[in-house]
């Protein structure tokens, strides 16, 4: 894979390791959202997805810091020439590894005793759910193609911006709703916590053609992603 922080650096580091272990651990943390975005929208038990999470949670834990301490080696032999691979690499992990987190955080509200499997837009909620499971398999595609072209990437940001946008929306909704708390509060914790999965999604996507001065912002100096 060919990502935007290559550029400027001695073209020798072999990163091919990396990118297949950051694209196992995307699919690691989309296993854990689709497992415990279905302990919460259906009558399915917590109790039946909550060790297989909790230990894909470990792995991804325990993957981000054997591939960051494999990075401090890898910059320790080739100094400074790689320093742009290394810290876009490092980016890049940090936003998977925050992803698996939400996705537990999801299983969490269910073990908790929330469930939002019945109830007005409860079907639509699971519509959403398959969306953005989708836009997990999108983002892995990406990221392991050969040559990112910048259209594809930016054509995929801007889908899942959107999706960002309409969760940002529901959000606000549940703030002002009439209805009562038990009801709209964990609407409005779940929702933050999908918004926040979307937007680090567009994160790790645009770490693949973004220079790494420009990762996590726009042209407007904003943050682009939502830990």
């Amino acid at each position: 894979m060919v990502l935007a922080f290559f550029k400027g650096g001695s073209g020798d580091g072999d990163f091919d390791h990396i990118v297949s272990k950051s694209v196992g651990m995307l699919n690691d943390a989309r296993h854990s959202f689709d497992l415990a975005t279905m302990a919460l929208l259906t009558d399915a038990s917590p109790d039946t997805v909550a060790q297989d999470i909790y230990e894909t949670d470990q792995r991804i834990n325990l993957t981000e810091q054997e591939l960051r301490s494999e990075l401090v080696v890898h910059i320790t032999v080739q100094g400074t020439t790689e320093i742009g691979s290394v810290l876009g690499f490092t980016l890049l992990l940090k936003k998977i590894e925050r992803i698996g987190d939400q996705a537990k955080n999801i299983l969490e509200l269910a073990v908790n005793g929330v469930s939002l499997a019945d109830g007005p837009g409860a079907e639509g909620r699971l519509a959403e759910r398959q969306v953005l499971s989708t836009l997990f398999a999108e983002a892995a595609e990406l990221l392991g193609a050969s040559d990112p072209d910048t259209a594809t990437i930016d054509d995929y940001a801007g889908r899942v911006n959107a999706v960002v946008d309409d969760y940002q929306a529901k959000i606000d909704g549940f703030m002002t709703s009439d209805e009562p708390g038990r009801e709209v509060v964990p609407l409005a914790i779940y929702y933050r916590f999908l918004r926040r999965i979307a937007a680090n999604l567009v994160g790790v996507v645009r770490t693949s053609v973004e220079p790494v001065p420009h990762i996590d912002y726009l042209e407007d100096g904003t943050v682009d992603t939502d830990d």
